[in-house]
């Protein structure tokens, strides 16, 4: 796929800068096989076939943002994204704003904590040595790590709202962002209905913002994430393939991980896994029948694996009549419910 087709106009004022009052309260619009329908994020449970699965990510998005001080004074601002194997205890990979201003080697301060810039990754990240636990450090002294998209300061209700109500298990750079949308009384409804719900976790990198810079997609850089799937969502998996369930993905980090662990039957492969996998136009779901997502940026990976599961034809439309009806777009924006497709 040419990244060129993944373009589309998106006018800055439609890049949510902020949440709604209310989770639910979001603008949903059905792409279905037939015509475009507008509805409220509240009504979702209500749209789920009564026998799906669906899948939630419960990463937890940590305070990725640091603002450390140099010995010389200034600040030099961080971006911690994940804990580095095999390196010693307190070795972390952070992204380094201005980092041609850092020299080799610079101990920055952060709290009581020292911060010793290491070496330059090929992925043009810095590995960092930390004296102090890392978690405590980011609770302490972290930001919010919202998008480069939203253009203000993280605030208080960020805390909570770049945050979905499920998040448990700590370590994200970033909110799976269709998550953002549910609520536990939306969930209830869902079970009530007799679906059953499901985790993955999938700990978001920096990279998911990155566009494609190059003119083929195939030569993209695809970013490795790492993720993690339980036996008990191994076998739910396994029960809704068996009954020819549909499986629903709320976000697209839940069908990255998903499609990621499958065997060539549709089962998952249990464990703590890494991917790099790019999905576009052309790409056979093994796992994943329908998708909640929100809107995403132009020339994205994100937008491709949109393609990949509903048609580049019906996207574009669904995309084009979004902007016409003024939703909101990206992390803070409204969604889309694409539904399994029927047999």
């Amino acid at each position: 796929m040419l990244a060129c087709e993944l373009d589309y106009s998106l006018p800055p004022e439609l890049i949510a800068q902020h949440p709604l009052a209310a989770r639910d309260q979001s603008r949903l619009l059905v792409v279905g096989e037939g015509a475009l329908s507008h509805r409220s994020v509240a009504e979702f449970p209500e749209l789920l076939p009564e026998d799906a699965l669906l899948v939630l990510n419960d990463t937890r998005v940590m305070k990725a943002r640091v603002f450390a001080e140099r010995a010389s004074g200034g600040r030099i601002e961080l971006l911690f994204l994940n804990p580095v194997p095999d390196q010693p205890e307190g070795t972390w990979e952070a992204l380094v704003r201005s980092a041609r201003r850092v020299k080799p080697e610079e101990r920055l301060h952060l709290g009581e904590a020292t911060l010793a810039l290491g070496a330059r990754t090929e992925r043009g990240t810095r590995l960092v040595q930390v004296s102090s636990s890392v978690p405590e450090l980011l609770e302490a002294h972290g930001h919010v790590p919202l998008p480069p998209y939203v253009t203000r300061p993280d605030d208080a209700a960020d805390v909570q709202r770049y945050q979905t109500v499920f998040a448990r298990h700590w370590g994200s750079a970033a909110a799976p962002t269709a998550g953002l949308h549910l609520t536990h009384p939306m969930l209830e409804r869902a079970r009530t209905r007799g679906i059953e719900v499901g985790f993955v976790t999938l700990h978001v990198g920096a990279g998911t913002f990155k566009p494609v810079s190059t003119e083929s997609l195939d030569e993209h850089p695809m970013h490795s994430e790492s993720y993690r799937v339980g036996p008990e969502l191994a076998a739910s998996v396994a029960r809704a393939k068996e009954h020819d369930r549909p499986v629903v993905a709320v976000g697209t980090t839940v069908v990255r991980a998903l499609e990621s662990a499958a065997d060539v039957e549709g089962g998952l492969r249990v464990g703590e896994h890494e991917t790099r996998l790019l999905i576009q136009p052309g790409y056979r779901f093994r796992v994943v029948d329908g998708l909640l997502t929100n809107f995403h940026a132009p020339r994205s990976t994100l937008l491709a694996l949109v393609y990949a599961l509903a048609g580049a034809d019906r996207i574009r439309a669904a995309y084009a009549e979004a902007v016409q009806q003024r939703y909101r777009f990206l992390s803070y924006g409204d969604a889309m419910w694409i539904p399994p497709r029927s047999n």
